[in-house]
């Protein structure tokens, strides 16, 4: 997920490197979300693997 965030990324500062804005701004748009999903989905998991799943195993 984050390859994905990162690879939003680079595409929204070329297209603003050759003056494609909306294309920019969508852009940039998907990859921020896609940052934090997956940095949700990391804390979730960081907070399972310390309580829930320690307790099991």
């Amino acid at each position: 997920m984050l390859k994905l965030a990162l690879f939003f990324f680079v595409i929204s500062i070329v297209a603003g490197v050759f003056g494609f804005t909306g294309i920019s701004e969508t852009a940039g748009g998907l990859a921020r979300i896609l940052f934090f999903v997956a940095l949700a989905v990391f804390v979730v998991c960081l907070i399972l693997g310390l309580t829930f799943l320690k307790a099991i195993a």
